[in-house]
């Protein structure tokens, strides 16, 4: 496969049951071959991404002192501001070109995880900020709820099955900036090649080139989305579950022409995680005697500290 499938949320959301297997069959068929979709349809309006950008672009532009009384310390970086070249892909030694904005997730006031998940972090500076970055936390919650549904379908699993572990779960919502290259990058580029810890990742200003996916024959290919879709593709978590019939997909954001070094990039995408106590194990249903189990037994919790210690943001 050398382009990214297109899907419309809004078949799935038809009461037209052949509309919605349809769906669930072209989305399933995507992530067992690139691990990518381009979707239509989903929940957020154009004046939410537009607010957002604009609440984005103004935060990035504060001065750095400002945006360094944002990163707090001991949390890895799961809230708040992460400064320029702290995060390194696993297996690399440069930090990747960006700096970037954890929110979280808004839990109510009795929940079980007010202990286990570090508050959000407000930016006095700009009262919309926090207010606009809720907002489209929630609607790209809600659109990954309905993906999510979908691929229980076409696991053979109840539809509902994943509501559940996704429900007050540790999904971040993260603007980053990649800044203007000033000098030779020296190997370092936007973001090197990885695959996401996550269930699925949900991401936002995709409509320029910069971000390539590695199909299974090994090429790089460019993965543009059109101003109305989000860019979805599965990450390592649901690979685990699935036994590796959906796929996480190796990708990156390569550096511009050098002509464009001077321009700014934005992306904001949403990693939407399960519960910690939710079982990676891999499903039973995804086993056979020509799919072996690939994976040992994990808890989403184990998994992702692993991983946050691979990418250098906690210590072991």
């Amino acid at each position: 496969m050398n382009k990214i499938p297109s899907v419309d949320l809004r078949d799935f959301l038809s009461d037209n049951p052949e509309r919605k297997q349809k769906f669930v069959n072209e989305i399933g068929k995507a992530y067992e071959e690139i691990g990518f979709v381009a979707l239509k349809g989903h929940f957020l309006n154009d004046d939410l991404v537009s607010n957002l950008y604009q609440q984005v672009q103004q935060f990035f532009n504060l001065p750095l002192e400002t945006k360094q009384q944002y990163e707090i310390p001991g949390i890895g970086g799961q809230r708040g501001y992460v400064g320029f070249g702290k995060e390194t892909a696993k297996g690399f030694k440069k930090g990747d070109l960006k700096e970037f904005w954890h929110f979280g997730q808004y839990l109510e006031g009795n929940s079980k995880y007010q202990t286990e998940y570090p508050e959000n972090v407000t930016v006095t500076e700009l009262p919309q900020f926090n207010e606009i970055g809720k907002e489209t936390y929630k609607m790209l919650e809600k659109t990954g709820q309905y993906v999510l549904r979908a691929l229980a379908l076409y696991l053979g699993l109840n539809e509902l099955y994943f509501d559940s572990y996704i429900a007050e779960g540790n999904s971040i919502l993260r603007p980053i900036h990649y800044p203007p290259i000033t000098s030779e990058p020296d190997d370092a580029v936007r973001a090197a090649a990885h695959g996401d810890i996550n269930l699925i990742t949900l991401l936002m200003g995709a409509q320029g080139k910069g971000l390539q996916v590695q199909n299974h024959d090994g090429e790089w290919i460019d993965a543009i989305a059109a101003p109305d879709e989000l860019m979805i593709n599965v990450g390592d978590m649901l690979s685990r579950h699935s036994n590796n019939k959906l796929k996480s997909t190796i990708h990156r954001v390569v550096n511009p022409p050098r002509e464009l070094w001077t321009t700014s990039r934005y992306s904001i995408p949403f990693f939407m995680h399960p519960v910690s106590e939710m079982k990676l194990n891999a499903l039973e249903n995804c086993i056979d005697d020509n799919h072996p189990k690939l994976f040992d037994d994990i808890t989403a919790g184990e998994f992702l500290r692993e991983r946050l210690i691979e990418l250098g943001l906690i210590k072991p």
